[in-house]
């Protein structure tokens, strides 16, 4: 029998030439190999590649092929149902047989390369579990000229030694389940869909994007822009940043504070080491997909829309081309810009097509942007995953923030660990004197016995400044103060809201109209949840912040005489609020900025000052393995149980404690009406609607619907049904807003 893999129909009664089972499994295994190069396992993935469709090459399977295809089936002559046939467990029960316990590693990859990997055990749901598909799994059927071929190729030493606990076999388990994937799926669209195919790639190279970029700055540099002593201290961390490109690969942190300049000095660096090194990639990683969109604004400027492969849920598929589409599948691109959910997450996968792209994560330079803001839940296993990224699979990271965690100093993380000498090394020379160049701010914290300052109070304060900007830690407490401004404020046309329950894009023309009257000596009073801190490029005068982590307080700080264009000082003002903050961290942090302040937190321009503030706050932390992920994805030496499928599910940077609703604000009411129209959910108004989403608890979500605000335009998706649910000032009208006539401002006016 000729063993067929896939098949391809030309037009109603003609056939391509098929591929066989011999030349897909060589097809693929090539593209495993190559792509596990980076990481020293080229020979485990050549052999993966090669095991993993073996389970086709039996005559049930191809009868099954045939038939479903309706390729030289011969119904009369079989007495085959054609019914679905699996191939990957036969596989990866192969590989077991032939190599003893190296099968074990490949098998996990076998078995998941489509339905992705899968739990050892699980008492609740057995029949999905590696163990059970291997106990029950058959490979005698498997043709004998397949077997004869695959064992020769039998891999007994893994690249490097394991360490028996954490995250080492774990990692390399999911990097090798990639390569395969992404193999598998190339070499399957090079034969079904050529044309497709062809469509990939062809971004520049590093040397490239550096020639460019090099032009890029000359040319900005030639003319010196905002205040001198601002421009004088970002050339000094460019300077810093090209030097130490220098360096050998690992672990290296950028410390600079807001407004120094760090977007492009980190690219300068990135793209020098890069290249020095050659590396394959850079991967701009980002908490907040507001920064992502100013940071890609700034890297369009330098090398154009068409060389930034950018992969975040904000993108509307009208700012994206065919070949990005084909990119984000595998990040097979140069520069690729990301958020730090979907890093992660993909990091610590289960999905095939979540973990596709994995493998283009070695032997690249990663940069993370405020990477303060990692999530304390699941610190344990992200450090470590970024340990063995440096250890074994040759990225080079740089965490950029204006307050370093300092993690690899902290005794509760041992296995932070860099290369070379266990060190994570500081690219800026000398960061003391940076940070006295740039202080443009005068900050005032509350004594250690003050009370709560009541909104009434702190409305009449903002109100004798022209433009102010006051950040508070919740939605209900933005509300409270908004109100309370407007109601002194003599033009409410210079007074704004910014907060959550306003959706995306009505947040960005918000902002816009803030900048605008800036710019133009407007007043302006501006109150925001914490929102406004990262990713907004804003400068006022004067800021406020409710008592809040010395971060957080950091980069409210940075929205205020941002440019240096101010003949004094600017003020920053903390104060305590009459509400606090959320439960969780965010009151832990807060509490610990409280406990600072009382023994005198000193000048926030000092390093020494956050070091102390994150080893206190880390410490209060309930547990950096909250879902405990290092635990299940330990192997089990005997029989190398590792829980992937449940780890992937736990491992969420973003809970399932909120629900999405549509809400009509601008083209969102459109948008939502055609896909109410719809009977199946289209992707291109999905996209589109994302920024006409607000997010909310489960008891709003109930409330909305039990006042009857909610209905479901297309299964599971639900949308605000009336206008007047969401206001042009506050956004999606919730607890005791929507009961105030006033705020039923409807959104056409706009």
């Amino acid at each position: 029998m000729d063993y067929i893999a896939h098949i391809r129909r030309l037009d109603k009664d003609k056939w391509a030439e098929p591929q066989t089972v011999s030349e897909h499994l060589r097809g693929t295994a090539e593209l495993a190999s190559r792509f596990a190069a980076d990481f020293d396992s080229s020979e485990w993935a050549y052999a993966l590649g090669m095991a993993h469709d073996t389970g086709k090459a039996t005559v049930a399977w191809q009868r099954y092929l045939r038939g479903k295809s309706g390729f030289d089936y011969d119904a009369e002559a079989s007495s085959e149902t054609i019914g679905r046939k699996e191939h990957s467990g036969p596989g990866a029960k192969l590989v077991e047989d032939l190599f003893g316990k190296s099968g074990r590693f490949l098998a996990y990859c076998i078995a998941g390369h489509h339905a992705g990997l899968a739990d050892w055990s699980d008492k609740q749901n057995a029949l999905s579990t590696l163990g059970f598909r291997l106990k029950n799994a058959h490979a005698e059927d498997i043709a004998e000229e397949v077997k004869a071929a695959l064992k020769p190729l039998c891999p007994k030493v893994p690249p490097w030694k394991f360490s028996p606990a954490g995250l080492d076999v774990s990692l390399w388990i999911r990097m090798l389940f990639s390569c395969l994937v992404d193999a598998d799926r190339l070499d399957t669209e090079r034969y079904e869909d050529p044309d497709k195919y062809q469509k990939r790639g062809a971004y520049r190279s590093i040397p490239e994007l550096l020639e460019q970029f090099d032009q890029f700055m000359a040319e900005k540099t030639k003319t010196p822009g905002g205040e001198p002593c601002v421009y004088k201290a970002r050339q000094q961390v460019l300077a810093d940043c090209r030097a130490a490109a220098e360096w050998a690969p690992g672990l290296f942190s950028l410390t600079v504070p807001t407004g120094g300049g760090k977007t492009l000095s980190s690219l300068a660096f990135a793209l020098k080491h890069a290249e020095k090194y050659r590396k394959k990639r850079i991967i701009y990683v980002i908490p907040y997909t507001s920064i992502i969109e100013q940071n890609a604004d700034v890297f369009r400027d330098v090398f154009g829309k068409d060389e930034i492969l950018e992969h975040h849920t904000n993108l509307d598929d009208d700012e994206t081309t065919v070949r990005s589409r084909l990119a984000a599948e595998n990040w097979e691109a140069s520069l690729i810009v990301t958020t730090n959910v979907q890093f992660f997450e993909s990091l610590f996968a289960a999905k095939a097509s979540r973990c596709r792209k994995l493998h283009n994560i070695a032997n690249s330079v990663v940069i993370f942007d405020e990477a303060q803001l990692f999530p304390p839940d699941f610190l344990e296993s992200i450090l470590e995953t970024v340990r063995l990224l440096a250890d074994h699979y040759r990225v080079s990271f740089v965490m950029c923030t204006a307050t370093q965690p300092v993690f690899e100093k902290r005794a509760m993380f041992p296995n932070f660990r860099g290369l070379p000498e266990a060190s994570v090394r500081e690219i800026v020379q000398d960061v003391p004197n940076l940070y006295k160049n740039l202080q443009r701010v005068d900050y005032e914290f509350p004594d250690k016995d003050a009370p709560p300052l009541e909104w009434d109070s702190l409305a009449a304060e903002l109100s004798t400044f022209e433009q102010a900007l006051c950040v508070v830690s919740d939605r209900k407490s933005c509300r409270e103060l908004y109100a309370a401004v407007k109601k002194l404020a003599q033009d409410n046309a210079g007074t704004y809201h910014l907060s959550a329950l306003m959706c995306a894009q009505h947040r960005s023309e918000v902002i816009a109209a803030i900048k605008g009257r800036l710019e133009h000596g407007e007043h302006v009073r501006l109150i925001s949840t914490q929102l406004i801190e990262a990713g907004v490029d804003i400068d006022f005068p004067v800021v406020y912040r409710a008592m809040a982590g010395l971060d957080s307080i950091a980069q409210a700080a940075g929205r205020c005489n941002r440019e240096g264009k101010l003949n004094t000082q600017g003020k920053v003002v903390v104060f305590n609020a009459p509400r606090k903050a959320p439960p969780g961290f965010l009151r832990k942090a807060a509490e610990t900025a409280q406990l600072l302040c009382k023994r005198g937190v000193g000048n926030l321009t000092e390093q020494r000052v956050f070091e102390d503030y994150f080893l206190e706050l880390y410490w209060k932390a309930n547990s950096l393995d909250k879902q405990e992920i290092m635990k299940l994805l330990k192997p089990e030496l005997d029989d190398l149980g590792i829980q992937f499928k449940s780890a992937a599910k736990a491992f969420k940077l973003i809970g399932n404690d909120t629900r999405a609703i549509l809400v009509p604000y601008g083209h969102g009411a459109t948008y939502i009406a055609l896909l109410e129209k719809s009977e199946v959910p289209e992707r291109v108004l999905l996209r589109k609607l994302q920024r006409y989403t607000v997010n909310i608890y489960p008891d709003e979500f109930t409330g909305l619907q039990r006042r009857g605000s909610l209905k479901e335009v297309s299964p599971g998706v639900y949308a605000l049904n009336s206008q007047t649910g969401y206001s042009a000032e506050l956004g999606l009208l919730i607890d005791e807003a929507a009961s105030d006539p006033a705020n039923f401002i409807m959104c056409e006016r706009l």
